[in-house]
């Protein structure tokens, strides 16, 4: 096997050869935005009859479905076999390709987590008039196998969300403006994704110092993203002008200072913490009295970290649901303990024995 370099570097060359000199599970995560074969034959023009500079580059022109088939089979394969056990990999097309590129990343193995809907706030307008305007790509997310133990960065999702979920179709802008490259007045990447779309998904699925692949770079947002945000990347681009202007603008691209990179815990990626070890290793003693946050209510501990309120006994979280005649509560947010001349929240004591256990 060749040694390779695959630390913040990108390369000019056909992806489908070098991705097969990279050793085996080489990578924690992948973007690849293929050729999406959209099959284009004739011109098309705006109501003033200007000319809409849509994508007819040969790159994206296959002889045939079989053909395209095919490649797609060929460059996936080689991405399952160097993504790590725990990878994962984000495959963006439209309606041209998605479904059966969707079809051969089932037929490979790999296990799809999400189908993901980019919807655009600002669509290129339909100018014939004899379809849906086409507003949305389809972004394909999956795991290298329904065993892995892939990335996936809830909490962090959630701030960036205002503290909701994130829901599998995200409203962002097409590339433009100040972020469009542009020779001479002319888009130099006729697909140019943005770097908002980037930035999801790389905060989503990846870490920091994590290695991320893209075998189709264009014009290099993937690497861009990846540099800012802490991530180590690798990106292999064919035509030689998208490659020169990515790598123009990886030289202009300035990391954001590391002690800006770190994001939120998943509860899941914490040790679970029973109340009952609060008693057991006499952080909080049975006979203890906790209350809600207004000291209105108070319940005592028992010895075997169940607690007892009047004429009901269970855990703090069953207790709570049946004070407050709820189907569920977080017991760790609802019950405070005395300390000094303030009520502090249970969840301060668990919080306080993660770093020894």
């Amino acid at each position: 096997m060749i040694s390779l370099n695959l630390k913040n570097k990108i390369i000019n060359g056909d992806s489908l050869k070098e991705l097969k000199k990279i050793p085996n599970e080489s990578f924690d995560l992948i973007f690849a935005d293929p050729p999406y074969n959209l099959q284009l034959r004739n011109k098309l023009i705006r109501p003033d009859r200007s000319k809409v500079n849509g994508v007819n580059d040969k790159w994206d022109q296959f002889e045939s479905f079989k053909t395209y088939d095919n490649f797609t089979t060929n460059w996936l394969t080689e991405c399952k076999r160097i993504l790590k056990k725990n990878g994962s990999i984000w495959v963006i097309g439209s309606y041209h390709n998605i479904f059966r590129v969707g079809s051969i990343i089932q037929d490979l193995g790999f296990w799809i987590l999400n189908d993901v809907i980019w919807n655009k706030n600002n669509p290129m307008p339909n100018f014939r008039g004899t379809r849906f305007t086409n507003a949305h790509e389809t972004l394909i997310w999956a795991s290298k196998d329904k065993n892995s133990k892939y990335t996936f960065n809830y909490q962090s999702l959630k701030c960036l969300n205002d503290d909701l979920q994130i829901r599998s179709t995200w409203n962002l802008p097409i590339c433009n403006g100040s972020e469009r490259l542009k020779e001479k007045g002319k888009k130099v990447h006729s697909t140019q994704k943005p770097e908002s779309l980037l930035h999801r998904i790389l905060l989503a699925s990846s870490n920091k110092n994590d290695l991320v692949l893209d075998p189709f770079l264009g014009s290099g947002t993937t690497a861009v993203v990846a540099k800012k945000l802490g991530r180590i990347f690798y990106g292999i681009e064919k035509e030689k002008s998208y490659f020169d202007a990515a790598n123009k603008r990886l030289k202009n691209t300035k990391i954001i200072k590391d002690e800006y990179l770190d994001t939120i815990k998943n509860n899941r990626s914490k040790p679970r913490i029973p109340f009952g070890s609060l008693v057991e290793l006499g952080v909080i003693k049975p006979g203890t009295e906790i209350y809600d946050q207004k000291k209105k209510v108070n319940a005592k501990i028992m010895a075997d970290g169940s607690i007892k309120y009047q004429k009901s006994e269970g855990s703090i979280h069953k207790v709570a649901a049946k004070i407050l005649g709820a189907e569920s509560c977080n017991g760790w947010t609802y019950w405070h303990y005395q300390s000094g001349n303030s009520l502090k929240p249970i969840d301060e004591l668990r919080q306080s024995l993660r770093p020894s256990i």
